[in-house]
């Protein structure tokens, strides 16, 4: 899976995913989403560094990891 802008090195935080060119992992800021936080803010008051588009991969690799995910499922 490639997401543009989001990268894994196992030299940097055990080889989470993290946005290209930072140490910032990307649950750091997926979780500043799901607070609802919006992006702008986001980039203004936690992560200067990001670009609203950084924001945006970042939800861009979540989604695109959960439809890969397979599902198994069990009749019980």
């Amino acid at each position: 899976m490639s997401v543009r802008r989001i990268v894994v090195n196992p030299q940097i935080h055990f080889g989470q995913p993290i946005l290209e060119g930072t140490r910032i992992p990307v649950w750091c800021v997926l979780e500043l989403v799901q607070a609802g936080i919006p992006f702008a803010q986001i980039v203004e008051h936690y992560y200067p560094d990001l670009t609203v588009e950084d924001v945006q991969a970042c939800v861009r690799y979540a989604t695109e990891l959960v439809k890969s995910e397979e599902v198994h499922l069990t009749h019980t």
